[in-house]
């Protein structure tokens, strides 16, 4: 028998909320392209304290300018200041399928995890096989690092389309191969979060939004196993 334990930091005197997240608990966002998602959950808190920004490119590749597409997010770079100026944690280059995690991500235990709209990149049609294989072995292995990164009681967050062909992910299937149990599954709305703004992963139009209709926010918590006594052993059996 298996039973889930729901992260339960509500009750913080003070704290202050945007939708699902509050500034009373320590939260990890991981692939923020312009790091707009972060930015609005800071604003929202009045501080970005409790708050780590991560990014897989690195800062150089975050700056890097070319004629053809300019700076790679227009807002990036603001942003960044805006959430150190907070006191939020930003950080870059961050691979979330990496088991060697930076020494800062390495120390810490979080109460929520939260990555939105994971994407393999760019090498194909979404309703190719082998597109489909790479975007679940990058969603396997973020759950398998998070798994670890959060506190007993603490969620992983995954926003993510359900509709066609995305759903052949399958998300929740993805999280069990990771002892990771679903705890709710909750329509994602933009307007949630203001300043937020989604970004493509590489290519020329990485800087402009794309629909993100019909996505959910699907909420993962650590399976717990009940511990099981067998009362046998208790009782005298012999002549």
């Amino acid at each position: 028998m298996q039973s889930i334990t729901v992260a339960a930091n509500d009750e913080a005197a003070g704290a202050k909320w945007l939708k699902h997240y509050s500034s009373a608990q320590s939260i990890l966002v991981v692939g923020d392209g312009d790091f707009s998602f972060s930015l609005s959950l800071a604003t929202a808190f009045g501080s970005g304290d409790n708050l780590v920004a991560t990014s897989l490119d690195t800062y150089v590749l975050l700056n890097f300018w070319t004629a053809d597409l300019g700076i790679k997010y227009g807002n990036a770079l603001s942003n960044v200041s805006e959430l150190e100026r907070m006191g939020a944690t930003v950080m870059h280059g961050v691979d979330v399928t990496q088991m060697d995690p930076p020494r800062d991500l390495l120390l810490r235990l979080f109460d929520r995890i939260v990555f939105n709209l994971p994407h393999a990149g760019f090498n194909g049609r979404e309703d190719n096989k082998v597109m489909i294989s790479l975007h679940q072995e990058l969603v396997r292995g973020f759950f398998r690092w998070a798994r670890g990164r959060i506190w007993p009681d603490g969620e992983i967050h995954v926003t993510h389309k359900t509709k066609h062909p995305y759903w052949i992910w399958d998300i929740e299937k993805l999280a069990s191969d990771s002892s990771l149990a679903l705890i709710d599954k909750v329509p994602f709305d933009k307007k949630d979060y203001p300043g937020y703004n989604q970004k493509r992963g590489d290519g020329w139009r990485c800087d402009q939004d794309f629909p993100i209709e019909d996505c959910c926010t699907f909420k993962f918590g650590v399976q717990q196993k009940s511990a099981t006594i067998d009362f046998s052993s208790f009782f005298y059996t012999g002549l």
